[in-house]
């Protein structure tokens, strides 16, 4: 017969922890999953994603290269801006 684990083995084993960080007895998580950030950020993020679509509209309807190159200024300027407010010290 094989070897079975004794109950909360498994738990103790991993901090009373089961799958995905929830506790065993609670059923809560212990990890923080908050995907906010700054207002600024956002509006980095905005402005990137904003001068992506640009970009990826001129090219089927084309290629439009002028629309093409003010999408990717739109990128870099949205770069720029997030890199002067620090966007990635909302990494937490």
């Amino acid at each position: 017969m094989a070897d079975q684990a004794a109950t909360g083995t498994m738990a103790e084993a991993a901090g009373n922890t089961g799958a995905h960080g929830l506790d065993v007895q609670t059923g809560l998580s212990h990890i923080q999953a908050s995907h906010h950030g700054r207002p600024a950020s956002w509006v980095a993020v905005t402005i990137i994603v904003v001068g992506f679509v640009v970009g990826g509209i001129a090219l089927p309807v084309g290629p439009t290269w002028w629309l093409f190159w003010t999408g990717t200024a739109i990128v870099v300027i949205g770069a720029i801006f997030a890199a002067s407010i620090r966007v990635f010290d909302d990494w937490y």
